[in-house]
């Protein structure tokens, strides 16, 4: 397996010194790590609603925050993959917990959209397809969106 820049490649691994060849498919998931800090949040949370039931407002608030947290963290253990490219097109999650598969010849633009508010810096891998725009950040991809495009491109043949 192939990794480099947030990307799983299901082409074979070179051996020696051979240059490695240009991989075929690619796939991009959401941090494990983050996801395990999301869980353990969850976990956090409904502990404290639990040692502060006495006071219902905040036995509320901890149980609806876990609740919330918990969704979250269950997407990302449903669907981990968020983007996965070959030869053919791409799939994007699409939903909740759906894919959609994208052919290249659907896609009518790729961009990063690169933007600073309030001291952030935020990037989003932009991928139009007529009447549908999937966005993904780069909580999504685990790596920078801009490295995404570089590597999409290149699979693309561009």
């Amino acid at each position: 397996m192939d990794i480099r820049s947030g990307a799983f490649s299901d082409s074979p691994e070179p051996s020696g010194t051979d240059l490695a060849p240009a991989p075929t498919s690619l796939r991009w998931r959401v941090s494990p790590g983050f996801t395990a800090l999301k869980c353990c949040a969850a976990i956090g949370l409904l502990l404290a609603g639990v040692f502060a039931a006495e006071d219902s407002r905040m036995l509320t608030a901890a149980l609806v925050a876990t609740a919330i947290l918990a969704v979250y963290a269950l997407r990302d253990v449903i669907v981990p993959i968020r983007l996965a490219a070959d030869l053919d097109g791409v799939t994007v999650v699409s939903g909740y917990a759906g894919h959609r598969r994208i052919e290249w010849s659907q896609v009518e633009r790729m961009r990063v959209d690169a933007r600073s508010r309030g001291g952030m810096r935020s990037e989003l891998l932009e991928i139009d397809a007529g009447e549908h725009l999937f966005l993904l950040s780069r909580y999504d991809l685990n790596t920078h969106p801009a490295d995404v495009y570089d590597d999409l491109l290149r699979l693309r043949g561009f």
